[in-house]
């Protein structure tokens, strides 16, 4: 899985690179999200604007992201594409995550 990362002493902010995320990114993914947040910010701000696909194994390692931040933590989306939003709203999810359309916006609202 192809991510990068941008510590801040707040925030991560975790680029994903990859134009998808299915069920052979998804393991991968989550193990690499749960060690960033075993080490550092609880605060996490996750730009998916290259990520033109997820499937249910996607979304399933979104939430357990999410879950693993519990309540002290957040984990905030940037750059939704279109095809990635409307999944969002057919499963509901779109009121689940906080979602900003640029990396800026999440940034700002975070502040």
């Amino acid at each position: 899985m192809q991510l990068t990362v941008t510590p801040t002493p707040a925030l991560l902010v975790v680029k994903v690179l990859a134009p998808r995320l299915e069920a052979r990114e998804a393991v991968e993914f989550k193990a690499q999200m749960a060690d960033w947040i075993r080490q550092g910010p609880r605060t996490i701000v996750l730009n998916l604007a290259e990520v033109r696909f997820i499937d249910s194994s996607g979304l399933g390692a979104l939430v357990s992201v999410l879950k693993l931040l519990g309540r002290q933590g957040d984990l905030v989306l940037c750059g939704v594409t279109e095809p990635v939003l409307s999944l969002f709203k057919l499963t509901r999810m779109d009121r689940v995550f906080p979602m900003y359309g640029q990396e800026s916006e999440a940034l700002t609202a975070l502040a």
